[in-house]
């Protein structure tokens, strides 16, 4: 069970004497006339309060080695709730949350200057929201009109994110367990994906299988839009379009994974849409996994972050000149960086809360070492474009990625993702058992 308290600790720990951390909810967006996109809570803000409506604000302030909560949040309407739903109110929130105090969102503005009164710094994510810098850059103006009763106003304005997004780069037990098996729903959807596809189908049919087996299996979001790609599709790195039929002999290419109470899971599958692998998609494919089990066993503690990529880059290099992609020096090529053109993208990224997770990937200035707790990607892929008049013609068109989550554990690492297969025979076998 997640532990806002603990996280709230965590964060005062860190965080200097005398001072306030202002953190906002997110809001509510529309998408159009009447009709909002479906709500989803600021990753910080949920970090540090567990809290999931939207219009509210959290103050954690540490004043004389004593730290306090204050939660700003809508209170109970019965005709705003008949119209909206549910609301938690100030009562409620003091018990469930296990805050100190809550107040009325409205007396936010009010209230805000009396807690930053004699403290020195005022930490936010300061820069993100002009509507956010604003009320809390007036709150400080409010403070600097009572200088002559003693009371001093913030003379620092300190981004947040250094402390915060540090503790949310290592993960607990609870977090684990949810991103293990948000990891496990969303493999299982793409396992279903696999036993689905027929040429012909469109690509967001597909979509739409990944999305109902999380759906009944407990999660109600996608960490981020599905990415379903067949074809010359799958060498568009971000494509969402996934509107185009399914023709036999493609390859499609799944970007998928789902969110667990605001943990994510993010995966990638390619396998061939009639079931079986032609030559050149085998060979390609065969390359990209090879680089995809060299980079995680490059996950370990000690290692730095850019170890896996370093890894891919050579395999895939390596193999490109093999095939007959690339001529030259394998360490010259790289050094030119001449596999850009079949792989572009970079080989990890921090996983957690936001599918792209929080964290600096390097400290002063060097690739920061793998420690216990930390989650990421491993995601190699090669995109021979169709228009690519530097090969030969049977390569163009083929996008390959292979992606799973990876979590680094004391003596190495955890592979969350690992229950959907990826190696051409598995692929192949669990198609031809569904068709």
């Amino acid at each position: 069970m997640l532990n806002f308290v603990q996280h709230r600790d965590a964060l005062f720990s860190k965080m200097a004497d005398n001072t306030l951390a202002v953190v906002p909810s997110a809001d509510v967006l529309l998408r159009n006339r009447d009709a909002d996109f479906p709500f989803r809570q600021s990753s910080d803000f949920f970090y540090l309060s567990g809290f999931t409506e939207d219009s509210a604000c959290l103050l954690l302030q540490k004043k004389q080695g004593q730290c306090k909560t204050i939660l700003f949040c809508q209170p109970k309407v019965k005709e705003m709730e008949i119209w909206t739903g549910y609301r938690l109110g100030q009562d409620a929130a003091i018990d469930q949350l296990q805050v100190d105090e809550a107040f009325a969102i409205e007396e936010l503005v009010k209230q805000l200057p009396d807690f930053m009164g004699d403290c020195e710094q005022v930490y936010a994510a300061w820069g993100h929201s002009k509507a956010w810098d604003a009320k809390l850059i007036n709150a400080i103006e409010q403070v600097k009109l009572k200088s002559r009763l003693g009371i001093q106003a913030p003379t620092a304005m300190q981004a947040i994110e250094p402390l915060l997004h540090e503790l949310r780069l290592f993960k607990g037990e609870a977090e684990i367990e949810l991103m293990a098996k948000a990891a496990s729903i969303s493999a299982h959807g793409h396992i279903a994906a696999m036993q689905r596809v027929k040429p012909g189908m469109y690509e967001y049919q597909l979509e739409g299988t990944i999305r109902q087996h999380c759906a009944e299996h407990g999660s109600r979001f996608d960490a981020y839009t599905s990415i379903v790609g067949s074809g010359a599709n799958a060498c568009i790195l971000h494509y969402t379009a996934n509107d185009q039929a399914i023709k036999d002999g493609d390859l499609i290419l799944i970007d998928a994974g789902c969110e667990l109470n605001h943990y994510a899971s993010d995966i990638t599958r390619t396998f061939p849409a009639n079931g079986r692998f032609n030559p050149e998609q085998k060979a390609l494919y065969e390359l990209v996994l090879k680089s995809q089990f060299a980079a995680i066993d490059a996950v370990k503690p000690g290692n730095h972050f850019n170890s896996p990529h370093e890894v891919v880059l050579r395999i895939l290099t390596e193999g490109l000149v093999e095939l007959g992609l690339l001529s030259g020096d394998v360490d010259t090529l790289i050094k030119e960086e001449a596999f850009k053109p079949f792989y572009m993208h970079r080989t990890s990224h921090w996983l957690g809360m936001d599918v792209h997770d929080v964290g600096a990937y390097k400290q002063d200035g060097n690739w920061r070492k793998l420690e216990p707790g930390m989650v990421l990607t491993i995601e190699p892929g090669l995109y021979i474009a169709p228009d690519d008049e530097s090969v030969d013609e049977k390569w163009r068109g083929i996008g390959i990625r292979i992606e799973d989550d990876v979590l680094v554990t004391s003596d190495g690492h955890r592979v969350l993702s690992h229950e959907v297969p990826k190696t051409v025979a598995d692929i192949e076998a669990l198609m031809a058992q569904a068709s």
